[in-house]
């Protein structure tokens, strides 16, 4: 006898199903499909993407949600696939169906001007459809405010990607650790010391590279039964299950660093997916809990894993045997090389110090834009202006400034924050699991991989979304989330690679 409990979990696997389908056509997308594939292939997602909406408003779906939180014991397994269900289908539910469709239809438009206004380094245009999307966005946000979802506009945004956060604690949090890193990346550059980064550069060929990463990922724990390795122009992680968790990267022939801390990173992301729970697999809770956790899982392997000399210790004699014209230096003379301080004005191109100014400058944006404060017209000059104070330096046009990311064009307002949240929770993380597990460092320097990662699996990837951010934050290191940990990770790193403290 089928249950209401039984059909609950049955539509929303059917939900799952779907959204796995146009997941795969996605990655296919991405890395084997050709090009003249595209129009074909955009229709494809739209139907999936229509078929999967249609489900999640079937008033049916609500009555059966409805039915099963009244057997839910508080506090239970089946509690929280309610709260989880719930949050998808109150977000499903509260856009119009017209206004979806406009987003949807600017997204493309928007794009088309971004990418255009890139190229010639002309912000005009982009400016009049960068207005109408956060317009639209601004009409989307009010809807979700009208549902309940958030009290403000632009914490409505940021919820979409980091459940439960509000601008009421991440300002806060950001302006405290812009307050710290920005005198720490300015006292470095005002220092006149440099690094030679010379031991990470000259010629990698790209086989021995994929071949150095994929043993390395491996070691992580990554598993190739269940994953595999493709080529993209932007590197990403998707997973269709716990059993089919794929990843991707690319390389610069001149340099070692991007291709393999690449991998790393997505292997993070990856180890998190393959992670979750089986039995979950299609429920409600069954998937990871927000943007800024999958990311801290990303950072800690890429950062505190592998930029850490330990690490090295046990990588180094790999390295060089991938790399035989790359043996006449040590240790000491790649670590610092790893952790170089340099203001730069390309986010994606920045190093671990001064990431999160980036991160700041366009969150502060975003909130201005959003409350009425500042206009679209007006960003470039702010843009320039928060570079200048915070990192001393000045685009010189829009196309290293306020056009070099497509966040906004996509219309992902309140995207940006996650990227800092994992930075400050890799930290918070790893240092927890320093306290808990017996000499990781020594771990870590023999290879000894499984005990970090089956400290993670416990504390985190098991968890899914059974539990909130802040709950899971609180299990997993004793704390709430604060930038203690990465602040003393950084100024640590920056005081042993340039010999002075600030």
């Amino acid at each position: 006898m089928t249950t209401t409990t039984d059909e609950f979990f049955r539509r929303w696997a059917d939900i799952s199903a779907i959204n796995a389908a146009a997941a795969v056509l996605a990655w296919d997308q991405e890395t084997h499909m050709p090009p003249k594939g595209q129009p074909a292939r955009g229709r494809h997602l739209a139907v999936l993407a229509g078929l999967a909406h249609e489900r999640l408003c079937d008033p049916a779906l609500a009555d059966v949600i409805d039915e099963v939180a009244r057997e839910a014991e508080p506090g239970s397994d089946l509690d929280a696939q309610v709260r989880e269900a719930r949050r998808a289908v109150t977000r499903a539910t509260a856009v119009p169906g017209e206004l979806a469709r406009a987003l949807a239809e600017h997204q493309s438009k928007a794009l088309t001007s971004w990418q255009q206004a890139r190229a010639a380094n002309e912000f005009p245009l982009f400016a009049a459809d960068l207005e109408r999307m956060v317009v639209l966005t601004s009409e989307r946000a009010d809807a979700y405010v009208d549902a309940g979802i958030a009290e403000q506009r632009y914490d409505a945004l940021l919820d979409d990607y980091e459940p439960g956060a509000r601008q009421a604690t991440l300002t806060p949090l950001l302006q405290a650790l812009a307050t710290e890193l920005s005198p720490l990346v300015l006292a470095v550059a005002d220092s006149g010391r440099t690094i030679d980064e010379s031991v990470c550069r000259g010629s990698f060929p790209p086989d021995a590279q994929r071949a150095f990463a994929v043993e390395v990922a491996t070691a992580m724990g990554y598993d190739f039964g269940a994953g595999r390795l493709d080529e993209s122009a932007h590197p990403f992680t998707t997973g269709f299950g716990p059993n089919d968790v794929r990843i991707t990267w690319r390389w610069h022939d001149d340099d070692f660093r991007p291709g393999l801390f690449g991998v790393m990173h997505e292997t993070g992301h990856a180890l998190y997916e393959q992670g979750l729970p089986v039995d979950w697999d299609g429920t409600p809770i069954g998937k990871a809990i927000s943007l800024g956790v999958h990311e801290s899982q990303s950072r800690l392997w890429e950062n505190q894993v592998g930029r850490s000399r330990a690490f090295w210790e046990w990588a180094l004699p790999r390295f060089r045997r991938y790399f035989p014209d790359h043996t006449s230096f040590g240790l000491d003379d790649l670590w610092p090389a790893l952790h170089t301080v340099t203001p730069s004005l390309i986010r994606v191109e920045a190093d671990e110090t001064t990431y999160n100014l980036h991160i700041v400058v366009r969150y502060e944006l975003e909130r201005q834009l959003f409350s009425g404060d500042l206009a679209v017209m007006d960003l470039p000059d702010a843009w320039a202006a928060s570079y200048e104070d915070l990192l001393g330096i000045r685009p010189s046009g829009v196309d290293e400034g306020v056009l070099q990311d497509i966040h906004w064009a996509m219309g992902a307002f309140g995207y940006f924050p996650t990227y800092t949240l994992g930075n400050l929770l890799a930290a918070q993380l790893f240092e927890a699991a320093e306290r808990e597990l017996t000499d990781l460092s020594g771990l870590l320097s023999a290879g000894e991989f499984d005990a970090l990662l089956a400290w993670l699996r416990h504390t985190i990837h098991t968890k899914a979304s059974r539990y909130s951010v802040e709950e899971l934050i609180l299990q997993a290191t004793g704390t709430r989330l604060t930038p203690d940990p990465f602040l003393r990770y950084l100024r640590a790193n920056v005081e042993a690679a340039y010999g002075f403290a600030v």
